[in-house]
C-alpha cells in the first residue's frame, strides 16, 4: 500500500489547498485517478472555470452535474479504473439557484425568489465568490451516497480560508442584526416600503418600469421561508469540512510565495482543528547523492566526445540545476518544520507543462508509489 493510499483510507472527502499554480488541479485529478483504479467512486470537483480538469482527464467539456470519465483513456498507460471515475466543473451561480430550489417550501415561492431581480443580483454576488456554493455541493454530493470518495480543487489558498470560513460567515449573516432588522414586521424593511419612500418608488417605477418596492417586499417575504434550510445546511457543511472522513492535502511547490501560503494555510487548519491529510510538493529539483561534488568540464567533453563548448554549457546547467535543488531542499525542510508532515509527497520537476492525460498518469505515478518505488523514481530525476 503506498504512503498516499494509507493517508487516505476511509476518506469520504479530500480537499486539496494550495496557492495558484503549484499543480492543485493535476493534483486532485491524479489522487480522484489513483483511488478510482483501487476500486473506489470518485468524483474530483473544481472550481476552477479554466480547463485544466477537463484538459489534464481528456475530456472537451465539463459541465454543472458529475460526467463519468472514459476508463479507456487510461489503459493504454497501463492503468485499470477498477472503480468509477467521474468529474464535473461548479457552476457557482447554479448550484446557489438549486439550493433555493431544494429549500423553498413550494414551488411558488422557490418561483418567486428565482424570478425576484433582489434575489438574481445578490445571488450573483454570493456565487461570484465561489466557497459557500462549492461547500454546498459537496455536502449535496457526500449526502447522495453516489460516490465513495469526492476529490475537491479548491481556489487559491487565501480564498481557501474563505472555503473554510464560508459556513460560519454564511450563518453569521442570516443571525446578524442587520437581516433581522429587515425581516423584522416593523423594521427597516417596513420602513424601506413606507409613505416617503413610497413615493420615490412611484416615480421609479413610471420611468423605469421597475417596481423595486415590490421586488424588495417579495423577496424580504420569501427569504424568510429558507432561512431555517440556509442555517441547516450551513451547520451540516461545518460539520462535514471538519469530519474525520475529511481530509485537507495541502498543494504547494517549493518557490517561496507557495512555500509561505502552504504554512499559512496550514496554521489556519490547525487553529479551525480541520483534520491534516498530509503535504504535497511538486515541482521539486531534486538532488543527487552526489549532488555537491564538483562538476568536472573535462569529464562532460569527454562523455560527449571532446565537444568542450557543449560541455561548458551542459556544466552551467548543471549548476544551476543544482541551485535550484539546494533551494527545493531547504524549502521541503521548512515545510516539514512548519506544517509539521514529516513525510511529505515529493513530485519532481517535470520535462514541460502537465496538461495532458500523460501528464496526469505520470503525476500520479509520483503520488501513489510505495516507499522503495518512490525512492527510485526521485533518484531518476535527480542531477
Amino acid at each position: 500500500m503506498s504512503d498516499l493510499v494509507a493517508r487516505l483510507e476511509g476518506m469520504r472527502v479530500v480537499v486539496c489547498a494550495g496557492s495558484g499554480g503549484v499543480g492543485k488541479t493535476t493534483t486532485s485529478a491524479a489522487i480522484a485517478m489513483g483511488l478510482a483504479a483501487r476500486g473506489a467512486r470518485v468524483c474530483v470537483v473544481t472550481i476552477d472555470p479554466a480547463r485544466r480538469l477537463a484538459d489534464a482527464l481528456g475530456i472537451e467539456q465539463l459541465g454543472s452535474e458529475p460526467r463519468r470519465v472514459d476508463d479507456e483513456r487510461f489503459a493504454g498507460h497501463g492503468i485499470t479504473i477498477e472503480g468509477e471515475l467521474w468529474a464535473m466543473m461548479l457552476d457557482p451561480k447554479r448550484t446557489f439557484d438549486e439550493l433555493i430550489e431544494r429549500l423553498a417550501p413550494d414551488e411558488k415561492t422557490r418561483d418567486e425568489i428565482l424570478a425576484n431581480r433582489i434575489y438574481r443580483e445578490l445571488s450573483g454576488a454570493v456565487a461570484g465568490s465561489q466557497e459557500f456554493t462549492a461547500v454546498a455541493k459537496l455536502y449535496d454530493l457526500d449526502r447522495s451516497g453516489q460516490f465513495d470518495v469526492i476529490v475537491l480543487d479548491t481556489p487559491p489558498s487565501r480564498n481557501a480560508l474563505d472555503f473554510l470560513d464560508a459556513p460560519d460567515r454564511l450563518t453569521g449573516f442570516l443571525e446578524g442584526r442587520a437581516l433581522r432588522l429587515f425581516l423584522a414586521p416593523s423594521g427597516l424593511a417596513a420602513k424601506v416600503v413606507g409613505r416617503g419612500t413610497s413615493v420615490v418608488f412611484g416615480v421609479l417605477r413610471r420611468v423605469t418600469g421597475v417596481d423595486l418596492m415590490n421586488d424588495l417586499s417579495v423577496f424580504f417575504a420569501a427569504l424568510s421561508t429558507v432561512l431555517d434550510g440556509f442555517r441547516e445546511r450551513a451547520a451540516g457543511v461545518k460539520a462535514l469540512l471538519a469530519d474525520g472522513a475529511t481530509a485537507f492535502m495541502i498543494v504547494t511547490s517549493p518557490e517561496r510565495e507557495p512555500v509561505e501560503e502552504a504554512i499559512f494555510f496550514g496554521g489556519k487548519l490547525r487553529e479551525a482543528g480541520m483534520p491534516f491529510g498530509g503535504l504535497v510538493v511538486n515541482r521539486v529539483h531534486p538532488l543527487a547523492e552526489d549532488g555537491d561534488e564538483a562538476v568536472d568540464e573535462a569529464v562532460i567533453a569527454a562523455e560527449l566526445g571532446g565537444d568542450a563548448a557543449l560541455a561548458r554549457k551542459v556544466a552551467r546547467t548543471l549548476r544551476e540545476f543544482r541551485v535550484l535543488a539546494h533551494r527545493d531542499a531547504r524549502a521541503v525542510e521548512r515545510l516539514q518544520r512548519e506544517i509539521g508532515d514529516q513525510d511529505p509527497i515529493i513530485v519532481p520537476h517535470l520535462d514541460g507543462d502537465v496538461h495532458d492525460v500523460d501528464g496526469l498518469v505520470l503525476v500520479h505515478r509520483h503520488l501513489f508509489a510505495e516507499g522503495a518505488e518512490r525512492s527510485a523514481l526521485l533518484s531518476e530525476a535527480a542531477f
